[in-house]
């Protein structure tokens, strides 16, 4: 799994059919820092995050190992929406505090 930031959507109106009815939202890595640097992704969304939340996504075959994804056309998928990250003890990151 990978950290990230959601930076955006994504709308499409005319896509595969298995994609119908899939949230997709743009995702940008960051590092343990928080600092939002790393590449772009479009992601399928399978817990329902939102734009500024911090998540955790899956790429390549990985990402098709949810309910949501699975034997899907997806390179991406969120899968969990961070509350808090701590590293070497210090919190760099919590939800509740924006």
């Amino acid at each position: 799994m990978l950290i990230g930031k959601v930076v955006g959507t994504v709308v499409s109106t005319r896509k595969e059919e298995e994609l119908n009815g899939s949230k997709l939202l743009l995702v940008r890595g960051m590092d343990l820092e928080g600092n939002v640097n790393g590449a772009i992704v479009v992601a399928v969304d399978a817990v329902g995050a939102g734009v500024g939340e911090v998540v955790l996504y899956a790429s390549g075959s990985s990402a098709r190992q949810t309910k949501v994804t699975k034997d899907r056309p997806v390179d991406a998928t969120i899968m969990a929406i961070v509350d808090q990250l701590e590293v070497g003890g210090s919190l760099k990151y919590d939800k509740s505090k924006g």
